[in-house]
């Protein structure tokens, strides 16, 4: 009887070791497809991340002076330091801002909403030409301006373009 009872116990081990080894095996291959799935899933995210990375970072450097060696060149020859020029560009139209008159000197459009029209964002886009957005608080607008300097430092700008949106 004592020989029968440990047999049984034997083969109820075994059928035990079987059962949880089939059953473990396949929880781990269950896993692993799942953990492959992933890792494909993530390896062509990333991918497209880095290609939407590498457009944008491209578009982020496209019509920029600082990136534009052409532009740059030509102010150089004519005796100017870039790391002088365009901060002195940029404070020239932002110093146009302090005004007395009713109308900016430089904005063709006339304050709407009771306050003053203000250049609040400048972009250099090459050696000729700059993009500004202005506003008076409630209207806003863009303006594209010509731009040249003299030998003696004076700055002079000419609209090409402007346009206003409706609040």
């Amino acid at each position: 009887m004592k020989q029968r009872i440990f047999m049984y116990l034997f083969i109820f081990t075994l059928l035990l070791v079987i059962f949880q080894f089939v059953n473990s095996k396949n929880i781990i291959e269950n896993y692993d497809e799942q953990l492959t799935s992933y890792k494909a899933t993530n390896t062509q995210l990333k991918d497209s991340l880095r290609i939407m990375q590498d457009d944008k970072v491209e578009d982020m450097y496209t019509f920029r002076f600082d990136t534009n060696d052409d532009a740059m060149t030509y102010w150089e020859k004519r005796g100017f330091r870039i790391s002088e020029f365009v901060p002195l560009i940029e404070d020239g139209l932002i110093s146009l801002n302090d005004y007395d008159t009713e109308d900016h000197p430089l904005v063709p459009f006339a304050s709407m909403s009771g306050g003053k029209m203000r250049i609040d964002q400048i972009r250099m886009l090459n050696h000729k030409w700059i993009i500004i957005n202005f506003t008076d608080g409630k209207y806003s607008g863009e303006m594209l301006l010509a731009y040249d300097m003299d030998d003696k430092g004076n700055v002079t700008f000419k609209e090409l373009g402007s346009l206003l949106y409706q609040p």
